[in-house]
């Protein structure tokens, strides 16, 4: 280990941006060989995740009852430390975009970052195609609200006070703003269903919510709603490289501590 230290030091690289290019490396060899054990016919059991199976319900109630169904991506962007949180809410968005334009439901989509509002558009746009329908497609749907959190609140309030909302799915970047709005929604009686990642956020998500996705669970869209192979077998991956890290971490403490 020592003499990987010093080689390591000796070409300049940091012994952490070292270990994290080979729990890359390690992540993308599970990755290629889980995608390709599902691409062969395996199927990985999934645990029920309530908020997913209430996502795909709430078009169902959207669509019996006339009325709209609103997404929220959240008060991020694209290209910040919330990257990964903004890109689980779009993959919602496409999967409720899908469904919308097979059953002419209304959806209103609201965003806060403008680096979005293209995204969520060409999301839109592509389901419309998708289905052979583009002459469908209303850009207005995607409602740019307001860069700042609070201003973004207020307005998502104010789209649930207004419009006919029977449902409403809040997954993406979010702070202390997601109260408001969940508050405001349980208030109306929208059912609701909310993801974040932050853990300052998180108590806000499993009060206000209906059902909520807590932490990673909102990077598992892919695998629950659309159940392609590259999904699922992203999902096995992660669940192979966290055990293997809490293994390692086991043996680490275990043998550091028999040497001590």
């Amino acid at each position: 280990m020592e003499v990987i230290l010093n080689l390591l030091e000796a070409s300049g690289i940091e012994p952490l941006a070292a270990l994290m290019l080979v729990v890359l490396l390690v992540f993308f060899a599970f990755l290629l060989f889980t995608d390709r054990r599902v691409r062969l016919g395996f199927r990985p059991p999934l645990r029920p995740l309530p908020g997913f199976t209430l996502l795909n319900d709430f078009v169902g109630q959207a669509v019996e009852s006339g009325r709209t169904l609103h997404v929220s991506l959240g008060a991020k962007g694209i290209g910040g430390a919330s990257t990964a949180d903004t890109m689980a809410g779009l993959m919602a968005l496409e999967r409720l975009a899908e469904q919308a334009v097979a059953t002419g439901l209304r959806l209103v989509v609201t965003i806060s970052d403008p680096s979005l509002l293209p995204i969520a558009q060409d999301t839109l746009r592509r389901s419309y195609e998708r289905r052979g329908y583009p002459q469908g497609y209303d850009p207005l749907q995607v409602r740019y609200i307001a860069p700042d959190t609070i201003a973004y609140a207020a307005g998502v309030m104010g789209v649930l006070e207004r419009e006919d909302v029977v449902a409403s799915a809040m997954i993406g970047g979010f702070g202390d703003e997601f109260l408001l709005m969940g508050e405001k929604g349980a208030q109306k009686g929208v059912q609701q269903i909310g993801g974040a990642s932050s853990p300052g956020t998180l108590p806000f998500v499993y009060a206000s919510m209906d059902e909520a996705l807590l932490g990673e669970e909102i990077y598992a869209g892919g695998g629950y709603l659309s159940s392609k192979p590259s999904h699922l077998g992203s999902l096995m991956a992660q669940d192979w490289l966290r055990s293997a890290i809490i293994l390692a971490i086991i043996l680490g403490v275990a043998i550091r501590t028999l040497i001590l």
